[in-house]
């Protein structure tokens, strides 16, 4: 058998195929080494909170909200869960036919603490076969407001570590857009987003800086740094919020300020939630 020096000791080759990372004769391309590499570097961030997780040796839920394929769940739980005896790892994916072959995956590599669920947001917050308390949420590249749904999600759960990796989101370029010619005359900072093109890339901007102060404002600690090289993606951002109830005013008051100030008022409730 041909050793591949990128793939770690321990790893799952049919794991590795399903997706894709390794063609289905077990070999690897530059393509899917360039791929590899970035997986690698996610579980990076994500290794040392899962052994924080796990260090008191109690069972922790990880949920991976907008799972799609669930490639997240796959891979954390073959580089860390599946050598624990604790530690759950759970998808929530609202199309169906995704969970069932996610269920039929797990199945057959023979994880079994993974588990799959076809829930919308709402549902999943009440469902009864989800804990009240989860340990961590992720989302990696959920489109439009699904990571606002997993931050919502995230905050109802009391979840100790909440990980995004944001993708397009045109709900606050939509309103920028729609104001625009009533904040022409009011600021000229209104020039920041006056042309389409910067509407759009600074509405993206400015949907993360809410969600952050969003966080902020219900105790956690949130670091923002670069997932891969900006060669490689341009949804990119890594946002990595801790739970350690800080105090909450102040970035409350200025999330409220910013919705003023960028007269995004309608959008309150997306981001300013009961605590």
């Amino acid at each position: 058998m041909t050793v591949i020096p990128e793939i770690r000791p321990g790893q799952s080759l049919e794991l590795l195929k399903e997706l894709h990372i390794l063609t289905r004769d077990g070999k690897i391309n530059q393509d899917t080494r360039r791929k590899l590499k970035q997986v690698y570097h996610l579980f990076q961030f994500l290794e040392p909170l899962l052994k924080d997780l796990s260090a008191d040796e109690k069972n922790f839920h990880v949920v991976d909200h907008g799972a799609g394929k669930s490639y997240l769940g796959f891979i954390l739980y073959d580089l860390f869960l599946k050598e624990l005896r604790q530690g759950t790892m759970v998808g929530i994916e609202t199309r169906e036919d995704l969970v069932k072959k996610s269920q039929e995956l797990a199945q057959r590599l023979k994880f079994s603490r993974m588990e799959f669920h076809h829930l919308t947001v709402e549902d999943s917050i009440a469902s009864k076969s989800l804990p009240d308390e989860v340990e961590m949420v992720t989302a990696l590249h959920a489109c439009d407001t699904a990571t606002d749904d997993a931050i919502k999600f995230a905050l109802s759960k009391k979840s100790k570590y909440i990980v995004l990796v944001p993708c397009c989101q045109a709900e606050v370029a939509t309103v920028m857009r729609k104001n625009k010619q009533r904040n022409i005359a009011r600021t000229p900072l209104t020039e920041i987003w006056r042309h389409s093109l910067h509407t759009r890339e600074f509405g993206s901007h400015m949907t993360n800086v809410l969600r952050c102060l969003e966080l902020e404002a219900h105790g956690y600690q949130v670091t923002v740094t670069e997932l891969i090289g900006w060669e490689h993606s341009m949804k990119n951002e890594l946002i990595i919020a801790h739970q350690k109830n800080l105090p909450t005013r102040y970035p409350g008051e200025r999330l409220s300020n910013l919705l003023q100030e960028m007269d995004l008022e309608e959008l309150s409730f997306r981001f300013i939630q009961n605590k």
